[in-house]
Formats: C-alpha cells, structure tokens, sequence
C-alpha cells in the first residue's frame, strides 16, 4: 500500500527539511515537546497563529527552541517584555499620584 518516493520527492522533501529547525521546540509553559507526527506531519513553523499546545493550551509563540540541554528564548521573546512594561507602569503609577497629590 505503500507507494515507493521518487528521487524528485525525495530531493524535495530534503528541501523543504533544510528550511525548518530540526531541534525540537518546547512549550515553555508545560515543557510539552513539539511533536510533528502528532499534528499533521506539519514544521512547526508551518502551524498558523491560531496553533496552541496540545497540553496546555498555550499559544504559538511560547514554544521556543531547544539546543541540547538549553532552552532558547521564546517566540514573543521571553516575559522581558511583559516585566518591563508591568514595572513602567507601577513607576508611572507612583509618579502620577505623586503629582495629583500635590496639584488637586
């Protein structure tokens, strides 16, 4: 039932693997490991925006890459942005009932 790829198929399909990232990507919220025989035999890459973990639920950009022992950094770069921006607004906080303090 198996039909045999042919060398064009085959040279295509290397193609098309030389293209993704052959580590495996990890769901930095559960640890789940990408699997691409789980979903479609679809990269990871090729999974739209609506894609989330299949464990957790979590979205598409908190997978991130893993090297060997390492985890890299995720898809929306990490929580950096959420901490900086959460503490920008605490100072910007402070600083405006400071103000309205002594103005009203």
């Amino acid at each position: 039932f198996r039909k045999e790829k042919s060398a064009a198929q085959k040279a295509e399909e290397e193609a098309k693997n030389a293209l993704y990232w052959q580590g495996e990507w990890v769901c930095k919220d559960c640890g789940y490991i990408y699997q691409r025989g789980e979903c479609a035999g679809m990269f990871f890459e090729e999974q739209g925006a609506g894609f989330r973990c299949p464990q957790c639920s979590g979205p598409r950009r908190r997978y991130a890459k893993k090297v060997g022992d390492v985890v890299g950094t995720t898809l929306d770069g990490g929580d950096a942005p959420i901490l900086i921006f959460s503490f920008g607004g605490v100072i910007a906080t402070i600083i405006f009932g400071i103000w309205a303090v002594d103005n009203l």
